[in-house]
């Protein structure tokens, strides 16, 4: 016969173990969402010594609405400027940057930034460097989403198959 309180331990443990759980899968995948706009993943990669500059990424931006929408701006405390970049190899091989002043999304598309691919979102004028497992706030603006702020978090990508705890940096 079950006693009413070995059953209240017993609930108090499983609801101690889905605490933890929740806890758990909230630091291994982090985002935001405004609007039908979902922000997966935001992170930084640790700044080179010296250097004024430095690069984030948006793991994925998916528009899961029906209408276009478009990341106009981004904002942060940690830089005096944040530029939405796209980077491509020229005609000579040689890897192109430049600030392009948005990033489309077509109803239920999604994108993605990755370190030497394509979109990034770059820091101009560093306040501080970008230091391994640190955290700052990024402000992102949707021309119809609006604005929301993602924390982002600093470390190095991990190749393809090293992301089992979901973490992609």
């Amino acid at each position: 016969m079950t006693t009413l309180p070995s059953l209240f331990h017993t609930g108090l443990r499983m609801a101690a173990a889905a605490a933890l759980c929740a806890v758990t899968l909230g630091v291994a995948a982090h985002g935001a969402t405004v609007g039908d706009i979902a922000i997966g993943h935001p992170y930084a990669t640790p700044s080179i010594a010296g250097s004024p500059n430095g690069a984030a990424y948006l793991a994925s931006i998916e528009n899961k609405g029906a209408a276009a929408d478009r990341l106009v701006r981004a904002s942060s405390p940690m830089a005096s400027r944040v530029e939405i970049h796209t980077m491509n190899v020229d005609a000579q091989g040689v890897m192109r940057m430049r600030e392009i002043d948005g990033i489309a999304l077509a109803p239920k598309a999604k994108v993605q930034m990755k370190p030497g691919m394509g979109l990034h979102l770059m820091l101009i004028g560093l306040k501080e460097p970008l230091k391994e497992d640190a955290t700052f706030p990024m402000t992102l603006e949707f021309e119809r989403a609006g604005k929301v702020e993602v924390k982002v978090i600093v470390g190095q990508p991990k190749p393809a198959g090293a992301a089992a705890s979901g973490h992609m940096h």
